[in-house]
């Protein structure tokens, strides 16, 4: 599945519009960004509620496919501004890390 497609089932809001034809090919879930570091798997839609600097630094050395924020988290302009320059797709959403974790594990079986 595209992160287009992420977008368009998961009902998610675009905040950083990169290449939206990325290959999502699982998820992870966490806020602990040093635990996030050492686990998120590359291609991975990355379930989180940490929208700053660091995230996207995370994002971008683990290779996620997107950042999702979110519980209605934020984007601060500076983690835009670097989503940005790095092409790291920001998404958000107002249900929380497991209900869209969940449905996309649903998604990638079928």
């Amino acid at each position: 599945m595209t992160v287009k497609e992420l977008c368009e089932k998961l009902d998610l809001k675009r905040l950083v519009e990169e290449d939206l034809s990325r290959e999502v090919t699982g998820g992870y879930t966490g806020d602990l960004l040093s635990w996030v570091m050492a686990r998120l798997p590359a291609d991975a839609a990355w379930f989180t509620v940490m929208g700053n600097v660091n995230a996207i630094a995370v994002a971008s050395l683990a290779d996620a496919a997107c950042i999702v924020l979110t519980d209605n988290a934020g984007l601060d302009e500076d983690a835009r501004q670097r989503a940005e320059q790095q092409g790291i797709v920001v998404l958000s959403s107002e249900k929380n890390s497991y209900e869209l974790g969940a449905r996309l594990a649903e998604l990638l079986k079928g």
